[in-house]
Parts: C-alpha cells; sequence; structure tokens
C-alpha cells in the first residue's frame, strides 16, 4: 500500500473511531439532556460524511493510477 493510500486509511480509522465512541455513549443513555442528544446526532452526522468524503476522494485516487 502507498502513503498515500495509508492516510486515506488512517483518516477513516479515526474518523470511524470517533463515530463509534459518539454512538456508544448515545446509545448508552448517557446524554444527560435533549441538547446533548441532538449535539451527538449532529457530531455522527458530519462524521459518517467525512468518512464518505474521504472513501470517495480514495477511490478516485485509486482510479487515477
Amino acid at each position: 500500500m502507498t502513503k498515500e493510500l495509508d492516510i486515506f486509511e488512517f483518516l477513516r480509522s479515526t474518523i470511524r473511531k470517533q463515530l463509534n465512541d459518539v454512538s456508544d455513549h448515545m446509545s448508552g443513555g448517557a446524554c444527560k439532556d435533549y441538547a446533548e442528544y441532538t449535539r451527538c446526532c449532529g457530531i455522527v452526522q458530519g462524521l459518517a460524511q467525512a468518512e464518505r468524503e474521504i472513501l470517495d476522494a480514495k477511490a478516485r485516487y485509486e482510479q487515477a493510477d
């Protein structure tokens, strides 16, 4: 694997870990109020979008070779 692909995978795995951490927090009932719940929902949405962008960029990079 090239260094560029390692970077894509590093970013994706870091984002996935953060996404899982926030999702576990929410699903475990740890949100103290509705405001925290909605904030966590926004974080999950943003991280999921970032992960999708990384996967798309990786696919475009691989096709360019």
